[in-house]
Order: structure tokens, then sequence, then C-alpha cells
């Protein structure tokens, strides 16, 4: 399947078995590295650098935005439709215009900082992840949560608006799962 919007051969890297809706915009790439066993749906929209391990999966009409910024996703990883992962934001009190049509001496204040997902992370549908943001290894989100920069724990669930701890999640069976694929090295064939 060809996508509408870019050619799968200008990323800067793409692993195989990998499935990329057609209706995928990815803006720069360039500067995206997709790994092994990937799936993106459909009206996904990536206007920022990107980089993704294996066997994960971006659900429908997610969106990674933040012009300059980065996002970094691990592996065994499932973004559920509709979350936003934001790398860049304004100014919005004032300080200059604001947007990608604004020449740069007109424009306010930008805060551009990398989100980093760790492996074996959940985000439930319709979570938001706010510019530098550090998702350790396990977290997962309930649906509708805002994640914004602070500490959290591994292996943890975290809910709500503002995002605030739930309860421990077991990574033991996902883990030992995630060793028993990888030994068998198929790539979904």
């Amino acid at each position: 399947m060809e996508n509408i919007f870019f050619n799968k051969k200008d990323l800067k890297y793409c692993g195989n078995n990998v499935i990329i809706g057609k209706t995928v915009r990815i803006r720069k790439p360039q500067n995206v590295i997709i790994g092994d066993n990937v799936i993106i749906d459909d009206f996904t929209y990536i206007p920022c650098s990107l980089e993704v391990g294996n066997y994960t999966h971006i659900g429908a009409s997610c969106s990674m935005v933040g012009g300059a910024g980065k996002v970094t996703i691990g592996s065994f990883v499932n973004i559920a439709p509709s979350c936003q992962i934001v790398t860049g934001t304004n100014d919005y009190k004032g300080g200059g215009l604001v947007g990608p049509t604004i020449p740069e001496k007109y424009a306010g204040e930008a805060t551009i900082e990398p989100v980093i997902i760790g492996d074996y992370a959940l985000l439930a549908c319709n979570t938001t992840v706010l510019p530098g943001v550090i998702m350790p290894e396990g977290m997962a989100t309930g649906a509708f949560t805002l994640v914004s920069k602070q500490n959290y724990q591994e292996w943890s669930l975290y809910i709500g608006i503002p995002c605030r701890f739930h309860c421990l999640r077991s990574g033991t069976n996902m883990k030992k799962d995630a060793e028993m694929l990888l030994s068998e090295n198929t790539y979904g064939e």
C-alpha cells in the first residue's frame, strides 16, 4: 500500500514488516527512524523528528507535533487512537505571534523539549503528552490523561487531569513474552 503523502524510501530508516497507513502524514521523512514490526495507523500526523523501536503500534488519528522537537518511542509500545504527543509550545501570554507561518523576527518565545516514551509503555485513547516528558519503562495512562513533565515510576498506571498515580502494573509476563518473541526472530510472516 502506497502512502499518498510521502515515499517510504525517503525515511531515514525503515525496518522490516512495517505498515504505515495510506493517509499517515510524515512531513520530514528524512528525520524518521522506524524499527521492525511497527504499525502506524491512518490519519496520524508527524511533522517532527521521530524514532520508533520494534513491535510498536501507533493508533489512528495520533499527532506528534512540535516542529523542531523529537519524539522517541521504545519497543513494545502501544499508543491508542487520538493521542497527542507535543514537543513544542508557544508563549500564549502575548509575547509575540505564534504558529508555523510567522517569520522568526515576529514570533514569540517557544519551548521545544524532546519526549521519550520507554519500552512497554501504553497510552490509552486521547492521552496528551506535553514537552519534556520522560515516560519510563512500563508506564501506562488511562483514557484522557494529561501527562506533564514530572518524575514517573516504572510499571505504573497514571490517570486523569492532572495526571496522578493510580496503581502499579506487572511487567513480568510482558517482558517474558517479548523475550520469547525476539528469540523466534520472525517478522510476522
